[in-house]
Parts: structure tokens; C-alpha cells; sequence
């Protein structure tokens, strides 16, 4: 597990930072979605087909033009996606490769397909290089159709329709960020408790708070929201939590995924159900837990997303929450009956998530939606639902993009905003170490919370 937050230790004020404004282009989850990049029909040309000084390569934003034309060199310099590959040479990967016995990490695919844009030789272009990590085109899709029509000025809409990804929608953005930092269908393009075993880091995703983070090499101005439209961050959150769930509850679904020997796939199990400290907060750790339903001592699927999802439903369509909440404890204890009964209960309950993540990418979110999910993520500290590390872990992002996205809909002034950043900070402080979390402290930083939203 080890200090999963430690690259976020500079970053409590999610806030502050530029949040996306509120429009509604989004389109939910369907089987027209297109395929995602790494599936795509079309050649990937590589990195250094967007890199003239003249189209994304520039040194610095040029002036008078609707796009910054530096975005190759953001993505150098700046985000770690271009050191994917990179990272498979340091010796915490060859230690991993190592334990798992499947040669180097640089040439491994279960290593390959998420650490860089791993399609096949077939679709590979001259320049295309796989040590480029994960590039323009893991993300846009293959740019063999898109790109002449792209330089030569087509919409955005006609990019879209020769086969550029569209990222800007939360939905399909969500969909492709979980295929590497959870997983999808492909054998090889999936974190395994295996592989966590081996030394790779506990795999912990958010979208609103991973898009945040990732240095911008776009501006959402109006020219921007013309083109694209911009959800808020409090709608971006929200689908996220939906898409994760579902594919959690799909890797439970597939068989494939589903076993190693006599166990489960425990990747999709709360890590902190098993691995914590046995001595510290008996009070609060070995609470029972309403939304679980389950006897202490059981492995229980990592429910984060459900509970943020409840949450959400609870303001967007009660009557969906209730069933939620009905539908995800009798999933809970199915998983001490049988594989039959899990994956029956798995299956129902992702009927759930579906239907709502469509209400979702509907929904615009106003202010007192805003103000009721503030108050009922809360509130869910009275019932003891958010004191497992990976609730609380997802319940502090989920502050954070509330709060960005009452700050830039003009909701709260700069004295609010202060307080609750003031506040949030104490649950980023709370959460930064996984090996050392300690509910109490939890629980204490979000009392200044409710001190602020009651």
C-alpha cells in the first residue's frame, strides 16, 4: 500500500484551483459509446505528430490563438503520463517484475498496456514509439483519420466523428481513466491483488480530483465551453463515482477476473478490511457498519464508491437511493454465501448504477443539490459509514470537488471558502497515509466540517 497520498501532500486546497463550469454535454454510458483509444481501429501515429512549434509544441501559449499550441510540451515536462514507460526502468519495477517472474517491466504487456500507448505493431506509425509513455493518443485515439482534417481546422464534433476520443465528456473520460487506473475486460490491462502483492502501489482513483491535479494543457474559456461545453466539478465527481463502481461490480461479474485458485479476485475487496493495525481504535474501527451488514472478520468488496453514490442519490432521486442502499447490503452479504449468490447480487446492483449514471449525466447540479450533498456527506459521519480508509479517502476528494464547484458557480464568498479549505485541509492531513490512518483523526477533521454546512 504504502503512502498513496504522498504525491497529493501539496494539494489540499482542490478549492482554489480551477474548476470546470457548468453545462450539460454529457452523454450517458450506452452501447454507442465509442471504443476506447487503446481499442480503436486507427493507426497511433505517436507523440511528435503533435509536436511541431506550430500546431501543440510550442515553448509558450501563443497569443490570440483559441488553443495554447504548448500543450506537447505541458505534457513533457509536466505530467507524469510522459514518464509512464520511464518508470518501468527504476528498480521498484524491476523488483515487481521480479516477484511476478514475467521478465523486464519495459517489455512486459501486463506491465506495457497501461504505462504506455501499447497498441499493436499493426497500428503503430513510423514514429511511434512505445518509450513515450502514455502520449497524445492513449488519450485522443489513433490519429491516422483525425489528425489532417484537426491541423487543416475541422470542429471539434468533426474530430470526434473521424475517430478523436472525446475527453470532454465526463462519461467517456471517465470510462477511460479507469481502464488503466482500475482496469477493463483485456486479461492484461488489469491491477490484480497479484500484482499488488508483487509491490505495486494500492490503486486509488477520483475523476474530478485526478482531472484537477493533471497540469492543464487546455483553458476552459469561452471559446472552450463553445466547442466542448464544461460539466462542473461537483457532475464530473459524481459520473466518476458512478463509472468506477460499475466497473468494480463488472470485474466481479467476470469470471476471467473473478478467481485465483479458490479466492476471489481481491482487488476489488476493501485492502483496509484486512491490512491495518490491530491495536488502534477499537471504538471506531471495529464498528459495525449499517451499509456492510456483515459480521466482523469479513473480506468485504471496497464499497467507497457506493457509499459517495448513495450520497449522491440521495439528493438527485431518493427513491434510487433507497434501493441502492437495500440492493448494496444484500450484495454485501451474499459474499458469505456463495460466488453464485455474490455475482447474482453484483449483477443487480449494477443495474442500479447504470440507470443512475444516465440520471447523472443528465443532471444539472444547482446550488442547493450542491449545499444537500455537502450536508449529506457530512452527516454520514454519525452513522459511521465513512471511517474505512477507502470511504474516507473518496469522501475528502469528494469534499474538495463540492466545494470547487460552489466556488466557481459564485455559491459561497471568500470567508466560506477559507473555513471550509481550513477544514478540508485537516481531512487531506487525515487520509495522507493509508499505513497510518486513524479513523479518530478522520472523524475530528470532518467535526469542522459540520460545524460549517449545519
Amino acid at each position: 500500500m504504502g503512502n498513496s497520498w504522498t504525491w497529493l501532500s501539496n494539494w489540499a486546497g482542490l478549492a482554489t484551483a480551477g474548476g470546470l463550469l457548468s453545462a450539460a454535454f454529457l452523454s450517458p454510458a450506452s452501447a454507442d459509446d465509442p471504443k476506447l483509444p487503446f481499442h480503436g481501429a486507427d493507426t497511433h501515429l505517436g507523440v511528435t505528430s503533435c509536436a511541431g512549434s506550430t500546431c501543440h509544441g510550442a515553448v509558450e501559449p501563443f497569443k490570440g490563438s483559441n488553443v495554447l499550441q504548448n500543450e506537447f510540451i505541458t505534457w513533457q515536462r509536466q505530467d507524469k503520463h510522459a514518464r509512464a514507460y520511464a518508470v518501468l526502468l527504476n528498480e521498484r519495477s524491476k523488483r515487481i517484475a521480479r516477484n511476478l517472474g514475467i521478465g523486464d517491466a519495459h517489455t512486459a504487456q501486463m506491465c506495457l498496456d497501461c504505462h504506455s500507448d501499447n497498441v499493436a505493431e499493426n497500428m503503430r506509425g513510423r514514429q511511434f514509439q512505445a518509450s513515450d509513455g502514455v502520449g497524445c493518443e492513449s488519450c485522443h485515439g489513433g490519429a491516422r483519420r483525425w489528425l489532417g482534417i484537426h491541423v487543416a481546422g475541422s470542429s471539434h464534433a468533426e474530430n470526434v466523428a473521424a475517430g478523436m476520443f472525446p475527453t470532454e465528456d465526463p462519461v467517456q473520460r471517465a470510462r477511460l481513466c479507469l481502464s488503466c487506473h482500475f482496469g477493463e475486460s483485456s486479461q492484461t490491462k488489469f491491477v490484480t491483488h497479484r500484482i499488488m502483492g508483487a509491490g505495486h502501489p494500492r490503486m486509488s482513483f477520483e475523476l474530478d480530483t485526478f482531472t484537477t491535479i493533471q497540469p492543464a494543457h487546455f483553458a476552459v474559456d469561452d471559446d472552450y465551453k463553445k466547442r466542448k461545453g464544461a460539466p462542473s466539478s461537483i457532475q464530473v465527481w459524481a459520473v466518476g463515482q458512478s463509472l468506477a463502481l460499475a466497473a468494480m461490480l463488472e470485474s466481479v461479474l467476470d469470471d476471467k477476473r473473478n478467481r485465483q485458485g479458490i479466492y476471489p479476485e481481491l482487488v476489488a475487496f476493501d485492502c483496509h478490511a484486512c491490512h491495518h493495525q490491530m491495536s488502534n481504535e477499537v471504538d471506531l474501527r471495529w464498528r459495525p457498519r449499517a451499509g456492510v451488514g456483515l459480521p466482523p472478520g469479513y473480506p468485504r468488496f471496497n464499497d467507497a464508491n457506493l457509499v459517495m453514490l448513495r450520497v449522491i442519490a440521495g439528493r438527485v432521486d431518493p427513491d434510487m437511493a433507497k434501493r441502492l442502499t437495500a440492493k448494496s447490503v444484500e450484495f454485501h452479504k451474499a459474499s458469505a454465501e456463495g460466488p453464485a449468490q455474490f455475482q447474482g447480487k453484483a449483477k443487480e446492483l449494477l443495474g442500479l448504477v447504470n440507470d443512475m449514471t444516465k440520471k447523472l449525466a443528465g443532471h444539472s447540479f444547482s446550488k442547493d443539490d450542491m449545499n444537500a450533498v455537502l450536508k449529506a456527506l457530512v452527516a454520514e459521519s454519525g452513522t459511521g459509514e465513512l471511517f474505512d480508509y477507502a470511504v474516507a479517502e473518496q469522501a475528502t476528494m469528494a469534499l474538495g470537488a463540492i466545494i470547487s464547484a460552489m466556488r466557481v458557480g459564485g455559491f459561497i464568498d471568500q470567508a466560506q471558502l477559507d473555513k471550509m479549505n481550513a477544514a478540508l485541509e485537516k481531512c487531506y492531513a487525515a487520509t495522507t497515509d493509508d499505513e497510518l490512518y486513524r479513523p479518530a483523526d478522520f472523524a475530528a477533521a470532518l467535526g469542522s466540517f459540520r460545524a460549517l454546512v449545519n
